[in-house]
């Protein structure tokens, strides 16, 4: 079976050129029931808030446990925003939508 990763770029469209790419990295523990709901979560969030603005990659830290070790993760589903700076974690299935836009700076 090959790694669950997903990387989706997506380029800034005309109205949104001067605005910064969000750069994210969701880690998730394969098909886990918080995994799942996380990944669904996140990418409808992206796409409803940084539609054309960001570029996320899902990692399973079974299949990748490797980046799980770099990145110094302790629990999952945690998304990580890289970019723009300050870098914040996220930790749960980002059911709060709330929570998961202050956490990216965007309310």
């Amino acid at each position: 079976m090959p790694p669950k990763i997903f990387k989706k770029t997506i380029g800034a469209e005309p109205e949104n050129s001067h605005k910064e790419i969000h750069v994210l990295r969701l880690f998730v523990a394969g098909i886990l029931p918080n995994s799942t709901r996380a990944i669904v979560n996140i990418k409808t969030i992206c796409e409803k808030y940084l539609k054309g603005r960001y570029d996320l990659e899902v990692i399973d830290i079974y299949q990748q446990p490797d980046m799980a070790l770099s990145e110094e993760i302790i629990a999952v589903p945690v998304l990580i925003k890289k970019s723009p700076l300050p870098e914040t974690r996220l930790i749960g299935d980002m059911s709060d939508t709330e929570k998961v836009l202050e956490g990216l700076h965007l309310n």
